[in-house]
């Protein structure tokens, strides 16, 4: 059963909507004139100006892989990132150092380190999952690319927005 809304009777006045337009009009030439005399700011210029200085140090961005003081990647490829990301966006191929090499003992380097920064969704897992501090999530929020081909990062592009991370790191130490 349909119910029936009784409409209220409009007045002459009320018809035209003169009054409710001129009180919309003010409105905008209120904001108008105070952004004429600088008293409110409209909008960022966004390239130019940024949020870089205002976000809070908790501030989670997009993730990226770090290097030590020696050049030599952080990761040990355990893959616990891989395996607590929510979204699995974290693809790892893990290569192993050959014997004969001086630090053989980690026995693991990561052959491919993929992130698919769509289905990333900063949660900042793997970087608490991380035993040797090699993932980090930067102060970046403008991550764009054209393809989705663009915004799969891999290893070479994940290194080079990380850069060098300075401190103490488990899987170089001799005394380990």
């Amino acid at each position: 059963m349909a119910i029936t809304v009784p409409r209220p009777k409009l007045t002459w006045s009320e018809r035209l909507y003169l009054p409710t337009i001129a009180a919309g009009m003010a409105i905008t030439l209120r904001h108008f004139k105070n952004m004429l005399l600088g008293r409110t700011k409209v909008t960022m210029q966004y390239p130019e100006q940024k949020w870089d200085a205002q976000l809070p140090e908790h501030y989670r961005g997009a993730p990226a892989l770090v290097k030590d003081e020696a050049g030599r990647i952080r990761c040990v490829a355990c893959q616990l990132c891989e395996f607590i990301c929510p979204p699995r966006a974290i693809k790892i191929e893990a290569g192993e150092i050959p014997a004969k090499d001086r630090f053989s003992k980690v026995e693991k380097y990561p052959r491919e380190f993929d992130i698919d920064m769509i289905r990333c969704i900063f949660c900042g897992m793997c970087e608490e999952v991380c035993p040797e501090q090699a993932i980090f999530l930067r102060k970046d929020y403008a991550i764009t690319g054209l393809t989705r081909a663009e915004m799969v990062h891999n290893k070479e592009k994940l290194l080079e927005i990380g850069g060098i991370m300075h401190g103490v790191i488990l899987k170089w130490n001799d005394k380990k």
